[in-house]
């Protein structure tokens, strides 16, 4: 087992970290792959990131919530994910302000220089205590940075990039997207603005999401090796893999050219968007995003997604014009399904008398769709969760379809005495089944707080079978896949992907961890 060498870190297990030349570069995706292959090679590994601003959000085993990439990248080592492998998920409530997740459960709400001026010492004690719990676990661990290690404005109050590499003692890999242009000038740029100590520890440089002839790379990669003293350890081509993103910068455009058209709101504060990942997979379905009126049309169905700030969402939809067209749509029988703070949306209002969501109104008219009322509490639910459609949901096609998922929400949904549930659900373990979400009685309109609900394959083509239906087209038999092995596949063409253009024997020089699999009896 490859371990820290030093006074008292005998038992701490190795660490790589991926950095980034700017967000989005592909950190993420690339920490995922190479969870998969050191796993694959019978090494236990964990994945790390300290901070992680993000909207996107994964529940683990036990309730906590950490940032969905670290979720994923724990799937693609395949162990347990734990609140240990992101200490500290900020999710913004505004331009100003963020609801601090500390180690799984909401800590406070913070504006950005209270949070960097008062509270990042406190994090970076829990930050350190993860990272160390971490090491004694795992053989190898991979670490994410966070943007840019140069951001001058922020690098002292920096606790995701350097700071981390220097705790962890982890050489870094200081990662370019070639797909947006000037990665040569932000290697060396970024280079440039670290200091002597830290550009020590950039190890290599991982060039990402390339397309075209390698060959036509060679005299800009010596030249960046001639100029830095640094290797490229990879480049890494340009793929399509179905990975979660982490954040709406990862949101993707329209998809898909079926009959079948699905409108997606894209609110200003939305979140979890993956839960829309499964319907793009399928090859009878059109996805596009809207956020004008004009824009809505006549779609099969119009999908709210959730959002980290219920009240303002629903404000801009009345705003803009949204929440009239979308009642409009649903009066000519349209269909609209809701999920999470979409659910909420649905109903006849949402109070929030604490001013848990921020300083927008204390009550404000939901979109009325559905009979149900939501309050706002402090405590926020967390949970894994499975079950079915209720047994007089409509549609009634959909009676009895298995449903899995998780839940993130900080609002409790009450139905009228005309509503009646859309699921039953039973916590992770626990053995007790309770009402969750609303149908309408046509079933045309229907929400739950279930994020995932369209990941198992049967719920999700039995819905848009109702949906094929009233074009006269027959159920698609035999097409789809539940996401999580959609998502193995993934994990596996990315691993074969880095296996091919990722200098693996550096790699493992640098890790300790002799010629790559781990030996048997460690």
């Amino acid at each position: 087992m490859p371990k820290a060498e030093g006074a008292g870190a005998a038992s701490l297990a190795r660490c790589i970290m991926l950095q980034g030349t700017a967000s989005n570069v592909g950190k993420s995706w690339l920490c995922t792959g190479f969870c998969r292959v050191l796993a694959r090679d019978g090494w236990r590994v964990a994945p790390f990131k300290s901070q992680n601003m993000a909207l996107n959000s994964y529940v683990t085993i036990d309730g906590g919530e950490i940032g969905r990439a670290q979720g994923i990248q724990a799937e693609a080592a395949g162990v347990p994910a734990t609140v240990d492998m992101n200490p500290i998920l900020l999710k913004p409530k505004g331009p100003m302000a963020a609801q601090v997740i500390l180690r799984g459960r909401p800590w406070m709400d913070a504006g950005a220089r209270e949070y960097r001026e008062r509270l990042i010492p406190a994090a970076l004690e829990v930050v350190k205590e993860s990272l160390n719990r971490l090491r004694r676990e795992a053989d190898v661990v991979v670490i994410e940075g966070a943007g840019s290690p140069a951001e001058i404005n922020l690098k002292d109050r920096d606790i995701a990039n350097m700071r981390i590499a220097e705790l962890a003692e982890a050489p870094v890999l200081l990662v370019g997207d070639i797909d947006r242009g000037g990665v040569f000038a932000s290697f060396v740029g970024t280079l440039e603005l670290l200091e002597p100590q830290e550009r020590r520890r950039v190890q290599g440089f991982l060039i990402n999401k390339f397309r075209g002839d390698p060959s036509l790379l060679d005299s800009g990669l010596r030249w960046l090796e001639d100029r830095t003293g640094i290797p490229v350890l990879g480049v890494i081509p340009w793929m399509d893999l179905s990975i979660d993103g982490e954040d709406s910068l990862a949101i993707p455009g329209g998809a898909g050219d079926g009959p079948i058209e699905i409108a997606v709101i894209r609110l200003p504060h939305v979140s979890n968007f993956t839960d829309v990942d499964p319907l793009r997979l399928e090859p009878d379905v059109r996805v596009r995003w809207v956020s004008r009126p004009e824009a809505l049309g006549r779609p099969d169905a119009v999908l709210l997604p959730g959002t980290k700030n219920t009240v303002d969402d629903l404000t801009w939809l009345h705003r803009t014009g949204l929440g009239a067209a979308l009642a409009d749509y649903a009066a000519r029988g349209g269909r609209v399904v809701g999920i999470c703070g979409g659910y909420q949306m649905l109903g006849q209002r949402v109070i929030d008398p604490s001013g848990v969501e921020g300083d927008g109104p204390a009550e404000i008219p939901g979109l009325a769709l559905l009979p149900t009322e939501t309050v706002f509490f402090p405590e926020k639910r967390t949970v894994r969760a499975a079950g079915t459609v209720a047994p007089d949901a409509f549609p009634e096609e959909l009676r009895g379809v298995a449903v899995e998922g998780y839940e993130i929400h900080m609002g409790q949904t009450d139905c009228s005495g005309e509503g009646r549930p859309f699921l039953l659900l039973g916590e992770a373990g626990s053995g007790d089944w309770r009402r969750d979400g609303a149908v309408s009685r046509d079933g045309r309109v229907w929400g739950t707080y279930l994020h995932g609900i369209f990941d198992r394959r049967t719920f999700r083509r039995r819905w848009l079978d109702v949906l094929r239906r009233e074009h006269g087209l027959p159920p698609l038999e035999g097409t789809g896949r539940d996401m999580y092995a959609v998502r193995e596949e993934a994990f596996e063409q990315l691993a074969d992907l880095l296996r091919e253009h990722v200098n693996w024997p550096r790699i493992h020089e640098l890790l300790g961890t002799g010629e790559g699999r781990k030996p048997a009896g460690m």
